[in-house]
């Protein structure tokens, strides 16, 4: 590894860029598809994309995911969430949680979210994805070919610890969990978010509704599925929440 490859994270320690971790094999040659964004555009009736949901463990950014993919699917789209949870299940099974672990789950999902959008759907990723240098590297890698839009779920500390629904912060403060966002790692706070939900401040149901609206606005319908009531249907009872 080169020098000019490493990076200062949040903490002052260094780790792979993303340019580094990207450089494609001199032995492969990308493959033109056939199908153009045009086609897929016709076919689906919207641009694909990625909605970005980021902030601490606890603040509300599965359900958002999960409603705003119910939400769009009754809508019409065409449309698929990465969850981060999820994805240590596979694509990020046996990545830890060191600064260029997470880093490295950061990169994997936004180029698994690009192809989602390569795809022509809306590719909804649900991460902490705790540095802002790591999201900053996933929308490069997402504009290659794409739209991209982070999303603050903006709960505070105090919030997110108090709701603890998987009771990960009680453990971090015992200490059996180490380098924990919020309590022992740091969690860099976007400073120029496309949109900021303040799910200490606000609903789920609120925070979803304002989200449902600015998806569907920053990707409408070329010719909505739903006809004239596309924009009536955004109403809670819509959203397909969870218990």
């Amino acid at each position: 590894v080169c020098s000019s490859d490493l990076v200062p994270a949040s903490n002052g320690s260094t780790t792979m860029s993303v340019r580094s971790a990207m450089n494609a094999s001199p032995d492969t040659m990308p493959v033109a598809h056939s199908v153009t964004p045009a086609l897929r555009l016709g076919r689906y009736g919207h641009q694909g994309g990625v909605i970005w949901l980021t902030g601490l463990s606890g603040s509300g950014k599965s359900t958002l995911a999960m409603g705003l993919e119910a939400a769009l699917l009754r809508l019409g789209y065409a449309v698929h969430t990465l969850d981060g949870d999820n994805l240590r299940q596979g694509l990020n099974a046996g990545l830890g949680f060191s600064d260029e672990d997470r880093a490295e789950a950061v990169r994997r999902a936004a180029e698994a979210a690009a192809l989602f959008a390569q795809a022509g759907l809306i590719c909804i990723t649900s991460l902490i994805s705790p540095f802002r240098q790591d999201r900053a590297h996933a929308r490069h890698a997402v504009e290659r070919h794409s739209a991209f839009h982070e999303v603050h779920v903006g709960a505070g500390l105090e919030t997110c610890e108090a709701r603890d629904p998987k009771g990960l912060y009680k453990k971090a403060r015992a200490g059996a969990i180490a380098r924990f966002t919020g309590v022992s790692s740091p969690y860099d706070e976007p400073t120029h978010a496309d949109l900021v939900l303040r799910t200490d401040e606000e609903s789920v149901e609120l925070s979803l509704g304002k989200l449902v609206t600015y998806t569907a606005s920053v990707f409408p319908m070329a010719q909505s599925p739903c006809g004239d009531r596309f924009f009536d249907r955004l109403a809670p009872s819509g959203y397909g929440l969870r218990n």
